[in-house]
Order: structure tokens, then sequence, then C-alpha cells
């Protein structure tokens, strides 16, 4: 299926309208698919796999602000630390230090967003309430000079259930309301939440970044 550019134009302009950013989600879908938004304009592209990223930096015009949003393993961090925009799924204190690390020798301070786990599967990850409140009310925060935590970005339940999602899209925005006071200096602007599939109601429950793929580019092609 080629890139839906009518939809594509049309989610924009109203995600602009709302001061929403658009995060096209590219994994799996080739350079050429890319290159079609990125002719338009387009510039925030997120990838879940850490090899198919790094493949498609090198391809790509410098411009790109690439979103890491998938579920990022330790090991992998030094591979996307040099040129990475920002990192959605930081899901363990863990993963923040090895991130700090790579900033580090990489000369950057990268943006990320804490992970926080909203779903009723036990697959999805990320901090709990309590294990959040604990993080971002210690000293700790202040040791990881090599990044700038952004926001929150959280998953919602894979349902049809508009009253489940409402309930796990509330809560994450007065997780993200309440974190606010730990950045008094504006730093703590992001709220991402909302996929092709809910991401109307996740704009409604508050998010200003949706993470949108299969609306623009079609299924995802995992055969490769």
């Amino acid at each position: 299926m080629p890139v839906n550019i009518e939809q594509y134009q049309t989610i924009q302009q109203k995600l602009l309208a709302d001061h929403v950013q658009l995060i096209a989600v590219s994994k799996t879908k080739p350079i050429e698919d890319l290159q079609v938004l990125y002719d338009l304009g387009h510039r925030a592209f997120g990838e879940n796999y850490v090899q198919e990223l790094v493949d498609k930096e090198t391809m790509m015009p410098k411009d790109i602000q690439w979103h890491f949003i998938g579920h990022l393993q330790s090991n992998k961090v030094k591979y996307i630390a040099p040129f990475v925009y920002m990192i959605h799924g930081v899901d363990s204190e863990k993963l923040l230090q090895e991130i700090n690390k790579q900033g580090a020798k990489a000369g950057r301070v990268i943006d990320c967003l804490l992970q926080v786990h909203i779903a009723t599967e036990e697959t999805k990850f990320g901090f709990d309430g309590p294990a959040l409140h604990e993080l971002l009310s210690s000293n700790r925060i202040g040791q990881y000079t090599n990044v700038r935590i952004r926001g929150l970005m959280g998953m919602a339940s894979f349902s049809e259930d508009q009253s489940l999602l409402s309930t796990e899209f509330t809560t994450l925005k007065l997780y993200f309301d309440k974190a606010k006071s730990a950045f008094p200096n504006g730093q703590f602007d992001t709220l991402s939440m909302g996929m092709s599939s809910d991401y109307a109601l996740a704009i409604a429950k508050g998010s200003n970044m949706v993470r949108i793929g299969s609306l623009l580019f079609g299924a995802r092609n995992y055969t490769k």
C-alpha cells in the first residue's frame, strides 16, 4: 500500500490546530515511504528496532528527528546515542543510567520520556505509579547530566473498550501533571500517548504527542 498522503495531510492539519506533534511510525517501512513524508515537510519519525533505525539514519537526510519508541535494551543504547532525537520508552532507572553514560560519551544531552505502565496487559513495560514518584522525588535525577527528561509516555491496552482506554489515558495525564512539579525549569513538556487506533481519545485526555503508523503507511511488513 502506498503512503496515504491525503490521510497524512488531514491528520497533520488537525494535530497542528490542537498543538499536538505527530510522530510518523515508520518501522518496517522502506526508505521510499519515509521519503514521501519527508518531501511533504515531515521530519519526526519513530522507529522500534535499533538496527533498522541505524540503517535508516545513514540513508536519510540529517535534519530528521529520529524518535526511538520501542523497548530499548541497555546494551544497544550506544548505537543510537550519537544521533537519536528522543528516546520514548525509558522504562527503568538502569536504562536511564546507560543513556546518560552513552550521552556523555557522544558529547550529547539526550531527550527522554519516562514510560509508565498504564495498560492491563502484563507485556507492556514501564514504571508503575509508586516507582515513578520515588524516582522523581529523589535527588538522583540531577545526577544524569547527559539526559533531559522531557515528559512521560504510555501505551494503552489493546482494546476497543473506550471506557478502559479513557481511564488509562486519564491516569497517565494525572501522573504527568503531578510529575511536572519536579521540573520547575519548564523542560517537562511532553505527554506522548495515543496511536493510530486511539489517538483522538488520547488527545482529548491531554496528549500533545501521538505515534501514528498504519493510518499513514498501511499495515506493517514483518516478513523481512
